[in-house]
């Protein structure tokens, strides 16, 4: 019995030695409950000595993560000598997935720039340098005592007047809904007639002038459209005490607040601020709380600004020195040129009108709405889509201009199919709505009516009805870029001559 307590004396001191040279920790007999803490610290103690260890040799750890991937590369390459091959498809293929053509579209743009480059230095080496900042200016003024394009832009606010004080009438029911939509109905009506009557009677307006004047008193036209239709339902949903509207009438009068979180109710919207403030907006449609940003990035304005005093200089420069050479070469009967003398001015005037066009459309739709939306810090900044993927001649109709895209489904084409009508009549008279305000921005400021824009929208329906039908992918995203490149420049070299025949012969008669 002496011999066994003196050997369990013997291995609890070794127990108690072993584990205070390991962990640091203090000396504690191994019975009992004392047994599972022993353990934990033994491991806690490994642990840490084996993290000592591995921060002690990075070497060690280096050493074996290079051994591994040279084994895994020698590996590889024994592999590699005996099979080379996989089932896969080329990358031009169609079913391989692979769509990252970016070195093409450098070329493409590179042969753009060559070519182009090379017909104007055949330009400037034949008319020399047209560029005459001085014609700009009169372009819009024909005579410097006579501003009319000014004037009628600063009488636009009349119109906007009335229209805020016949919405107030009606909030207040001092105006019956049919009166209502009489008043907006005249107003709406002069606001077409009476600047196209003013452009065509005064002789100081010029053709330039007088299509800003008619675009801007057009957009003026659509913005007090939506203005009068929502204003309208909200009355409607106001008498049917609809609880579940964001702007109900339990909302008081006219509140704004610097914070964005305050909300304006009708008839708290009807607002000489809320008005001007959708005038100006980039948009077509209006709502009683506009998204809105946080604030002005003021290095995204100044970019826009650039971009857009830049890109106007340039359009203004190629069309004094490529555009109007080639129409002043264009301004003949056509009696006096054959078919394919015709076919060759046609060509020769597509490409600058279409790089014009789509720097334009840079400079207005990104540019400029942008530059706009960050100044009055308007949310909403999708002006455009892909319309360069269209596939269809509807699909770029309906995302190349969002803006007038979203105005004619609000207020016009879904109206319509609420109403009984089909889709097809529906979007018959979208088009026809489209036609009659692009022969309006023509033939007006040019003081004579030959429908070519409006034959060239209204033309758009069957060939969107052909493009839809017998061409698919890739071929009629091509139907639609020759569409864009061939039809415009046949449209102005339609009125070129009208206008050649109506001025020039007459003066030279």
């Amino acid at each position: 019995m002496g011999d066994m307590d003196t050997t369990g004396a013997f291995i609890r001191k070794k127990r108690a030695t072993f584990a205070a040279g390991r962990g640091g920790a203090s000396l504690r007999p191994m019975n009992g409950k004392n047994t599972a803490a022993f353990y934990r610290s033994v491991a806690a103690a490994d642990s840490k000595a084996g993290g000592e260890r591995r921060e002690a040799d990075p070497l060690l750890e280096a050493a074996r993560s290079k051994t591994k991937s040279d084994k895994k590369k020698r590996s590889n390459d024994i592999n590699d000598r005996f099979c080379c091959h996989k089932p896969q498809e080329s990358l031009l293929s169609s079913s391989s997935g692979f769509s990252n053509y970016r070195g093409i579209l450098n070329w493409c743009v590179v042969m753009l720039v060559l070519s182009n480059a090379r017909l104007f230095l055949e330009n400037l080496l034949r008319y020399g340098v047209l560029v005459d900042p001085i014609q700009v200016v009169s372009l819009f003024l024909k005579d410097p005592y006579s501003w009319p394009a000014v004037c009628l832009v600063i009488v636009s606010n009349v119109f906007i007047v009335v229209a805020l004080y016949t919405e107030r009438q009606l909030s207040k029911g001092s105006f019956s809904e049919h009166v209502g939509l009489l008043v907006h109905f005249v107003n709406m009506a002069v606001m077409l007639t009476f600047p196209a009557a003013v452009v065509l009677a005064v002789p100081s307006m010029t053709p330039v002038g007088g299509a800003f004047v008619l675009g801007t008193y057009t957009i003026l036209f659509l913005k007090l459209y939506s203005y009068k239709d929502v204003n309208l339902w909200c009355r409607e949903l106001s008498r049917m005490k609809v609880k579940k509207l964001a702007r109900s009438l339990s909302c008081p009068s006219p509140q704004y607040s610097n914070g964005d979180d305050c909300k304006v109710c009708y008839p708290g919207n009807l607002t000489i601020r809320d008005l001007y403030y959708f005038a100006f907006a980039p948009t077509l449609c209006y709502e009683l709380n506009f998204p809105r940003s946080p604030n002005i990035r003021m290095s995204f304005l100044l970019r826009r600004l650039f971009e857009m005093l830049f890109l106007i200089q340039m359009l203004v420069g190629l069309t004094q020195q490529w555009m109007i050479p080639i129409i002043q070469s264009s301004m003949k009967p056509l009696e006096d040129m054959d078919l394919s003398r015709m076919i060759e001015r046609l060509l020769r005037l597509a490409v600058p009108n279409h790089l014009l066009w789509l720097m334009f459309f840079y400079w207005f739709f990104h540019s400029s709405l942008n530059f706009t939306a960050e100044l009055l810090r308007f949310g909403d900044r999708q002006f455009y889509k892909d319309w360069w993927n269209s596939e269809s001649v509807t699909f770029f109709w309906q995302n190349w201009n969002i803006p007038v895209h979203k105005w004619c489904l609000r207020h016009f084409y879904k109206p319509l199919l609420r109403r009984g009508f089909s889709k097809i009549v529906s979007q018959s008279a979208v088009f026809f709505l489209s036609a009659f305000f692009h022969e309006y921005l023509v033939s007006v400021p040019l003081r004579m009516f030959r429908l070519w824009a409006f034959m060239g929208m209204m033309s758009q329906l069957p060939l969107a009805w052909l493009v839809g039908h017998y061409l698919r992918g890739n071929y009629g995203n091509a139907a639609v870029w020759i569409s864009l490149i061939i039809g415009q420049p046949f449209a102005v070299l339609m009125y070129v001559h009208d206008y050649y025949v109506l001025h020039h012969r007459q003066e030279a008669d």
